[in-house]
């Protein structure tokens, strides 16, 4: 029985889209790949309050700094739960500070409520001295150079405090001049090297120069990162593309990296995403987790083309002026084995170690959705060349066997790139039940029980509260069998209550952002092609 024939009245019952409109909606979401490149991202507390603090001359500081008042929570913090704010809360607290001591309070000829500015950085003030010094006894997020810009925006704020004449508004008190944060020891022991290196114009990890901003004076006009031809984007970031600009007057509007910084802000009239442009990284999750679910969609060859041309020696990046990756390499190459132009994924070797595979070389800690994608990749490329099974199925038998170590004893696994455990769960029992053998099945048949059974009342899946997207992921770990089998009818029964509540849900994107980058984001495009790929496969 389907799980429509459960539910006699059909999805069209439920309020929100009709399962008849899916593939418009699907249709819409591909061709948003085309007409919007940079990417649908989310704006960042954190980025944004570096453009507030690095670039004030910028379009939208006054939406900017609005931006900033508005997100701020009650309790003083910005941004996600727990130590997930500490990064927000750092940026945006010294943002504040920024604009209250010089004349980039002043948009469009009237100075920023300067009460007002202060009284936000008083609560974030009290937000951090709570949050650091509890910091100790809390799990920090595994984030990208959350050390670094921790200790960099501390240093900031302390030398901010310590020049008591820069704080003339006396709602800080004396209490807040006297303030100094505090970080974990030797969170700051990289920032004096890596000044050091860009001072000199060397080379450094092309990944930290999507954080340059960390550098401070040293990443002005350093000749250790260039615009990029493209875009001229630094890094991909808005910040640290304001930082290798530098403070002072304002660069003349034909400098490729203010263009970059203006287009930027212009797709939020203001505030800005952690990471643009994410050109491949959107266009491979959202191909591939439309066409692995079915969904009837008509991919234009210019998308497959640019795929394509995205493969190099080694590997993908995520978009302009990021590194090439092996989680992005791998979802790249398993969306062009799917649209039935598979490419050799030799390129994916260069990043396999003793028992997995890395995101990228040097890479600290480990990631369950990378070593998921790179199973994937390689399944799916064979089932087009099955001749490459002896060079190619040795690791995947690797990446699948550390998949399976790393599950856990609830049927759950987790990861460093996103918050939920649905998305990591997602990633890993659906590259085990399709690549994973036989040995996998009873890793995936637990994987299922774990999602039935951390079901909510309302029916939708969550790790805070129940949103589209970890509703989604959850029932495509219960729906996406290669055959098509039967569901049980434990299985069934959360389906369709997943189903009918995210037909209730009038916006599939409104948040929560749950993906990992300096802050955390949401991808939009992703976001939607995740939750249609679930209400397809749910008909």
């Amino acid at each position: 029985m389907s799980v429509q024939d459960e539910n006699p009245a059909g999805p069209c019952s439920a309020p929100g889209i009709p399962v008849a409109d899916l593939a418009e909606r699907a249709h819409s979401v591909v061709a948003g790949l085309l007409n919007a490149p940079w990417g649908r991202v989310s704006p960042s507390v954190y980025e944004t309050g570096r453009l507030v603090a690095l670039a004030p001359w910028l379009t939208g500081h006054g939406e900017r700094l609005g931006y900033l008042l508005a997100a701020q929570r009650p309790d003083g913090g910005w941004g996600a739960s727990g130590a997930y704010a500490l990064v927000p809360t750092l940026s945006a607290t010294d943002a504040v500070l920024t604009a209250m001591s010089d004349d980039s309070a002043r948009t469009d000829g009237a100075r920023a409520d300067g009460a007002a500015l202060a009284r936000s950085a008083a609560r974030g003030l009290d937000a951090l001295t709570a949050l650091l010094d509890g910091l100790s006894t809390r799990a920090v997020p595994d984030m990208p150079a959350v050390e670094l810009i921790s200790a960099h925006l501390a240093e900031r704020i302390n030398d901010r405090l310590a020049a008591s004449g820069n704080l003339p508004h006396p709602e800080l008190g004396l209490r807040h001049s006297r303030t100094r944060l505090r970080v974990p020891e030797g969170w700051d022991a990289g920032l004096g090297p890596i000044r050091s290196l860009l001072r000199a114009g060397r080379p450094v990890p092309a990944k930290l120069v999507h954080a340059l901003e960390i550098a401070g004076a040293a990443a002005h006009r350093t000749a250790s990162a260039r615009p990029g031809p493209r875009t001229g984007g630094i890094g991909a970031s808005p910040a640290a593309t304001a930082a290798w600009l530098g403070g002072g007057a304002p660069p003349p509007p034909a400098d490729p990296a203010r263009r970059f910084l203006e287009a930027a802000v212009a797709q939020h009239r203001g505030p800005v995403p952690c990471g643009v442009p994410i050109t491949v990284f959107e266009r491979a999750w959202v191909l591939s987790g439309l066409l692995r679910a079915g969904v009837p969609v008509s991919v234009p060859p210019e998308l497959t083309a640019s795929l394509g041309a995205a493969i190099g020696t080694s590997g993908t990046p995520a978009g302009e002026g990021l590194p090439a990756d092996a989680d992005t390499t791998s979802v790249t190459l398993y969306a062009l084995a799917l649209l039935g132009s598979p490419y050799e994924p030799e390129s994916l070797l260069q990043y396999e170690l003793n028992d997995r595979f890395c995101t990228w070389e040097g890479e600290q800690g480990a990631s369950v959705t990378t070593n998921a994608h790179v199973l994937d990749a390689f399944g799916e490329f064979l089932k087009h060349r099955p001749g490459a099974r002896a060079r190619y199925a040795p690791s995947m038998v690797k990446a699948a066997r550390w998949l399976q170590g790393r599950q856990h004893p609830d049927g759950s696994w987790t990861d460093r790139w996103h918050v939920s455990p649905y998305y990591a769960t997602a990633c890993a029992a659906l590259a085990l039940r399709h690549f994973g053998g036989i040995a996998a099945s009873g890793n995936v048949r637990r994987a299922e029980q774990w999602v039935i059974g951390s079901q909510r009342a309302d029916g939708s899946w969550g790790w805070w509260n129940g949103t589209a997207e970890e509703t989604a992921h959850a029932m495509l770990v219960l729906l996406s069998a290669p055959e098509r089998s039967p569901l049980s009818h434990h299985a069934r029964a959360a389906v369709a209550r997943g189903r009918d509540w995210l037909l209730g849900v009038p916006d599939w994107t409104d948040g929560p952002a749950l993906w990992h980058d300096k802050d955390l984001y949401l991808p939009g495009a992703i976001v939607e092609a995740t939750v249609l790929s679930a209400l397809h496969l749910a008909r």
